[in-house]
C-alpha cells in the first residue's frame, strides 16, 4: 500500500506537475507544445527531479532543462528563456511550499489518527497544490505575460532588471522547500513539528509569490512604456512627414496660381504668334506650357491637394517595387476632416499594403477607391495579400481606428480570395 501511494505520489503527480509547468511555460513564451519537445522535458525533467529524492540543485537543473528547451526548440531570446523558466520553477516550489506550511500547522490537530490515514490524507491534500500553480500560471500570462506582433515574447534588454529579484525569490523557496521541509520532519508527543515556526514560512512563501506577481507587474508596465514612448516617437516622426506633404501641397497650390494669373499673358503671346504667321514659334510656345503644366498635376486627381501629393508619393515606391496601382479616389476639399488625418489613415493603410505586397510572391497590386455620400466619406484600400487567414492588429491600423473614432466613424479589415481589404467610414462633422 505504501510503495503504492509512494509511487503514486513522486511518480504520477510527479509528471502531472512536470507537464502542466511545460504547459504554461510555452504558454509563457508564446509558442504551441510540440509533442515531441514536451515528451522528451517530461521524461528528462522526471529524471532531473528524482535523483537523489530531488534537492535544490536538482530543482535547478530542472529549471535550466526549461530553459534549454525554449532556446533550442522554440528559438527564443535567452534572456526570456531564462526568465520563464526560473518563473515556472518558482510557481511550483511556492505553491507546494505555502501547502506544505498549511499542512504542517494543521498536523498536531490530526496526529492522533492512523499514521496510514494520515499519511493517505495529507498527500491528496497536498497535491492540491496542483490547483494553486495552475491558478498561478493562469494569472501570470493573464495579466502579467507581454507579447510582441510576432507572437513572440517580448524582446527587451530590460529583462534582466526582474531576472535578479525573480532569481532570489527562487532562491529563499528553494531554502525553505528542501531545508525546512526536504528532511526529517521531528514531532514532540503533541504533534507539534518542532524547530519550525511554520506559520511564518507560511506567510514569506505568500510573501513570496505575491512578490512575484508584483515583480511581473512591474515588468509588464515597463514595456508597455516603452512600446508607448516608441509608438509616440514614431507618431512624431510621422506628423513630421505629415506636414512636409501640407506644406508641399501649399506650395503646389501656389504654383497653379501663379499660372493661372498668367495664363491670360501666355494665350496673348500665343495669338500674336499665330496672327503673325509664325508657327513655328507659336507651336514651340505651346509645348513649353504644355510641360510647364506637366509638372503642376498630380498623378492622383482626389480633388484633395494634400493627399494627392500623399498618393503620388506612396503609389510612386509601389511602382517602383513592381506593384500594379490603381487610384479612384475622390475626397472634398475644403473638408471638415483634417488634411493630416486622411494622410494618417492612408499613409498607414499604403505603408501597410506597400508591405504585404512586397513579401509575397505572384500578382501584387494596391487599389484605392472611395468617395463621399452626403455626410459620409468612404475610403477603401484593397491590396494582394499571401496568407493563411491570420491578421493581427498593428500599431499602423490601430492608428486608423483612432483616427476613424475621431469623426465617430468605423475601420473594418477582411482577408478574402487572396487579397486584404481595408474599409473607412468617416463622419464629416458640421
Amino acid at each position: 500500500m505504501e510503495g503504492c501511494l509512494d509511487f503514486f505520489n513522486e511518480y504520477v503527480m510527479g509528471i502531472v506537475q512536470i507537464s502542466v509547468g511545460f504547459h504554461y511555460y510555452t504558454k509563457f513564451l508564446n509558442r504551441r507544445a510540440k509533442l515531441v519537445p514536451r515528451l522528451l522535458f517530461v521524461v528528462c525533467g522526471a529524471i532531473v527531479l528524482t535523483v537523489q529524492a530531488g534537492g535544490l540543485p536538482a530543482f535547478a537543473a530542472y529549471v535550466l532543462l526549461h530553459a534549454a528547451v525554449g532556446r533550442i526548440a522554440y528559438k527564443e531570446e535567452l534572456l526570456s528563456s531564462v526568465l520563464y523558466a526560473i518563473v515556472t520553477g518558482e510557481v511550483m516550489q511556492l505553491c507546494y511550499g505555502i501547502f506544505n506550511a498549511a499542512l504542517c500547522m494543521v498536523y498536531p490537530l490530526v496526529h492522533a489518527l492512523p499514521q496510514k490515514v494520515v499519511s493517505v490524507l495529507f498527500m491528496l491534500l497536498g497535491n492540491l497544490a496542483v490547483f494553486a500553480m495552475i491558478f498561478c500560471y493562469r494569472m501570470i500570462y493573464q495579466y502579467f505575460v507581454c507579447s510582441d506582433a510576432d507572437g513572440g515574447v517580448k524582446k527587451s534588454p530590460y529583462a534582466v532588471l526582474i531576472l535578479m529579484p525573480t532569481l532570489l525569490i527562487f532562491l529563499m523557496s528553494a531554502y525553505i522547500n528542501y531545508t525546512v521541509y526536504g528532511n526529517a520532519i521531528i514531532t514532540d508527543r503533541s504533534g507539534k513539528i518542532m524547530n519550525t515556526d511554520h506559520s511564518q514560512t507560511f506567510v514569506i512563501q505568500l510573501l513570496g509569490i505575491a512578490s512575484l506577481f508584483c515583480v511581473m507587474y512591474a515588468y509588464r508596465r515597463l514595456l508597455e512604456n516603452v512600446r508607448l514612448s516608441t509608438q509616440i516617437s514614431l507618431l512624431a516622426q510621422q506628423e513630421h512627414d505629415l506636414n512636409q506633404y501640407v506644406e508641399e501641397a501649399r506650395a503646389h497650390y501656389e504654383s497653379t496660381r501663379s499660372f493661372r494669373h498668367d495664363i491670360k499673358n501666355h494665350l496673348t503671346v500665343t495669338r500674336e504668334l499665330l496672327q503673325n504667321g509664325r508657327w513655328d514659334d507659336a507651336l514651340g510656345y505651346v509645348t513649353d506650357l504644355e510641360s510647364g503644366t506637366r509638372e503642376l498635376s498630380f498623378p492622383c486627381s482626389t480633388g484633395n491637394p494634400v493627399v494627392d501629393i500623399l498618393l503620388g508619393n506612396k503609389l510612386g515606391i509601389a511602382e517602383r517595387s513592381a506593384i500594379d496601382v490603381h487610384c479612384a479616389l475622390t475626397l472634398p476639399y475644403p473638408c471638415a476632416i483634417r488634411d493630416i488625418d486622411f494622410c494618417i489613415i492612408l499613409s498607414n493603410a499604403l505603408d501597410n499594403a506597400i508591405r504585404a505586397c512586397r513579401d509575397m510572391d505572384g500578382e501584387r497590386y494596391i487599389r484605392v477607391t472611395g468617395n463621399v455620400q452626403g455626410d459620409f466619406i468612404r475610403m477603401e484600400v484593397e491590396n494582394s495579400y499571401q496568407g493563411k487567414g491570420l491578421f493581427r492588429e498593428g500599431t499602423g491600423l490601430s492608428n486608423i481606428r483612432r483616427t476613424a473614432e475621431r469623426y465617430q466613424g468605423a475601420v473594418h479589415m477582411k482577408l478574402e480570395n487572396g487579397s486584404a481589404v481595408l474599409n473607412v467610414l468617416l463622419i464629416v462633422p458640421h
